[in-house]
């Protein structure tokens, strides 16, 4: 006759077991080169997503290769159905967990993911034409209640981090401004220097040469606390709306299930990359600034930038078809 304990004992047993093997994957990884999956070259994601992949590449001695895919959904696609073994992971940024509260996905953001690490964080930065007879967020808020409809703001794609800024902050001012879409940031800031749009969200790496030139005004960044990129600007929080914060947030996934100890020995060799002086530089330049931290961190970052952002994306009606 068993014992009523056999049972139990089983469960603890394959319990051991399981995390013996996790354990060994650990100890053995990698074996082989890893990849990186992104948006498009050129981009944000992509420049940001080779200088960890080449840091890591010393790291873990094995070759981690980026491997550009279209961006919207495709790579977190890819990512979310690749084996859970450490060796495929994806580079992107808030559009991963907005864009399911937009459109259709094949995935869902906290299900099929597990977060390795928070990578760079960056503001965007409120600035106007100047010769909009405005110097302050309360100012640009003042005379948007005053013409209601009348002034126009620039933005790239549909829920891209210049259009959520830009929306957000219009929800909590209570105001009306018009958004005119652009294929770039880039055409929206000319249109802005030429003062055919008004007011302009864009990230502090597309609006700080033009800060400096003088060829658009800056009102402030769009951090909770005054930003190292920025350091001479207020927050829009701390000059008129309080508790505003918007960032672009990029960050490190693998696929959901990939075993703890392949999780942490990621993390940790990436936080050391992230730390290097060389890589905290070349981000400093792109408008950003390097984070690292736990897994926990970013798994909760993107459960509360959800919950907030859903707020805003419904009330405005935002939908990507």
């Amino acid at each position: 006759m068993k014992s009523k304990s056999a049972r139990p004992l089983t469960g603890f047993l394959a319990l051991g077991l399981c995390l013996s093997q996790a354990s060994a994957w650990a100890q053995g990884f990698p074996e082989r080169p890893l990849r990186i999956v992104t948006s498009q070259a050129g981009g944000g994601n992509d420049v940001q997503a080779r200088a960890i992949a080449r840091g890591l590449t010393e790291a873990l001695g094995q070759q981690v290769i980026v491997d550009n895919r279209p961006s919207g959904v495709i790579p977190g696609d890819i990512v979310s159905k690749a084996s859970p073994n450490g060796y495929t992971l994806l580079f992107y940024n808030n559009a991963l967990w907005t864009g399911p509260l937009m459109q259709n996905t094949p995935y869902d953001p906290v299900r099929d993911f597990a977060p390795v690490t928070t990578s760079t964080i960056g503001p965007n930065i409120l600035v106007v034409n100047t010769a909009l007879p405005v110097n302050s967020v309360q100012g640009l808020i003042d005379l948007a209640k005053a013409k209601p409809g009348e002034l126009n703001y620039a933005s790239s794609g549909m829920g891209a981090s210049n259009h959520l800024a830009a929306e957000l902050f219009k929800a909590m001012a209570e105001v009306s401004i018009v958004r005119i879409g652009y294929k770039g940031a880039s055409p929206g800031l000319n249109d802005l220097i030429a003062g055919q749009i008004q007011v302009m969200f864009p990230t502090a790496g597309a609006a700080v040469p033009h800060i400096k030139t003088g060829r658009v005004k800056p009102l402030a960044v769009t951090s909770q606390e005054r930003s190292s990129v920025a350091p001479d600007l207020p927050t829009v929080a701390a000059s008129g709306l309080p508790g505003y914060e918007s960032l672009a947030i990029y960050g490190i996934f693998a696929p959901a299930g990939t075993p703890r100890p392949i999780i942490n020995r990621l993390n940790r060799e990436i936080v050391r990359v992230l730390a290097a002086p060389e890589v905290k530089d070349r981000f400093f330049k792109l408008g950003m600034e390097t984070v690292g931290g736990s897994p926990e961190q970013l798994a909760a970052k993107v459960r509360s930038e959800m919950k907030r952002m859903a707020k805003v994306i419904k009330a405005a009606g935002i939908k990507v078809q």
